[in-house]
């Protein structure tokens, strides 16, 4: 898994226009993406993965997006989906999904902490 050296500057800017403090961190060769403390997103192959629970994963399911896989197709699947292009284009739409996925961040956090 990479992420070419353009795709995080993208994907930073986008999310900054409505969440200034997001910040990333390189890791096992993709980008983990925090909001404060919370690691609510991944970059991996160029391409942008918010975390998911049941609260929300039907919304990218709904979409078509694909989960989050490193093992490749057959792979287990991970707590992320892709986030729609669109999405990814559309400041307010962009701002309620990471929203959503800064919650499921939260209650995760909250429940390793118990």
């Amino acid at each position: 898994m990479s992420v070419t050296d353009g795709f995080p500057t993208f994907v930073l800017e986008q999310l900054r226009r409505t969440a200034p403090d997001v910040r990333a961190r390189d890791m096992f060769g993709g980008v983990g993406l925090y909001a404060g403390d919370l690691f609510f997103a991944r970059m991996d192959d160029d391409t942008l993965y918010f975390k998911v629970d049941d609260s929300n994963r039907a919304r990218f399911q709904e979409r078509g997006m694909t989960p989050f896989r490193p093992g490749g197709e057959s792979g287990a699947v991970m707590g992320y989906y892709e986030v729609p292009g669109d999405i990814l284009e559309d400041a307010e739409l962009l701002a309620s999904w990471m929203d959503t996925s800064v919650a499921v961040a939260r209650r995760a956090k909250r429940a390793r902490s118990r």
